[in-house]
């Protein structure tokens, strides 16, 4: 009882010293930023699909020379980063209902471009050709692609919650870069097969080639950002004013219900 007494004492409140609550205390609570959080994590993961997926960009490297890439993989991770802390500050329930929502975004989106591609152009525009290289989309990419981003988020969800419980709330760059191994391992392991297994000009080799550096690319950058992770945990912690502990919560991810 003092316990959910703090909780309600706190929440909301400005640079509060955070509560340890377990997550089902929280119920239908209104929390201060947890849908501008949702937003930003829906709107990272449409953009890095639209502006990011189509593109192959270059870097050069020393020693190794021009080295291409998946412009998408700049951004995309960032709604791993993103993932960790709805999981971390929020709970998982939470994390949940927002994976929930960019998969419907994502489904949308798809339906989205399939008919805005298909419609019959203007006889006097020109810009059909380019626009269907950008947004026509290959059906089973986009299955697995979406596919991978719910099977994926939601083990990285799943890791990093299990992980606070075991070390009671220490050491987060251990549960945010471990869920991430976890989350982007899978999400890898679904995407690159389902996408491009048996397709032309992919041999099983590359698919291994590409699937292994994708991986170690979206973990490594988001090990980079481990600093910017901390400093928006911390933020957020102290004006909601609790620390969400799962130790009770359902992990089924089919439900949407906090």
């Amino acid at each position: 009882m003092e316990r959910q007494h703090q909780c309600r004492r706190t929440v909301g409140d400005h640079e509060q010293q955070p509560v340890r609550v377990e997550a089902e205390t929280l119920h239908s609570r209104r929390l201060s930023y947890y849908d501008l959080v949702m937003a930003a994590f829906v709107t990272i993961l449409l953009l890095s699909n639209v502006l990011g997926a189509g593109k192959v960009a270059v870097i050069r490297l020393p020693v190794i020379g021009d080295w291409p890439f998946g412009a998408g993989i700049l951004f995309f991770p960032i709604s791993y980063v993103i993932g960790d802390v709805l999981t971390e500050v929020y709970g998982y329930a939470r994390a949940r209902r927002c994976i929930w929502v960019g998969t419907a975004a994502l489904l949308f989106m798809a339906f989205m471009a399939t008919v805005v591609v298909a419609l019959p152009a203007a006889h006097d525009w020109t810009g059909q050709a380019a626009y269907e290289q950008v947004f026509g989309q290959v059906p089973r990419i986009v299955f697995a692609s979406i596919l991978a981003f719910w099977a994926g988020e939601f083990a990285n969800s799943l890791v990093l919650a299990k992980m606070k419980i075991a070390t009671s709330g220490k050491y987060l760059w251990t549960r945010t870069i471990g869920s991430t191994v976890v989350g982007q391992g899978v999400d890898s392991l679904i995407f690159y097969p389902l996408a491009f297994w048996g397709a032309a000009d992919w041999t099983n080799d590359l698919v291994l080639q590409v699937l292994v550096t994708q991986w170690v690319l979206k973990v490594s950058w988001e090990a980079l950002l481990t600093p910017v992770t901390y400093a928006v945990v911390g933020f957020l912690k102290r004006h909601e004013g609790v620390d969400v502990y799962d130790t009770s919560t359902d992990f089924t991810p089919f439900r949407t219900r906090v």
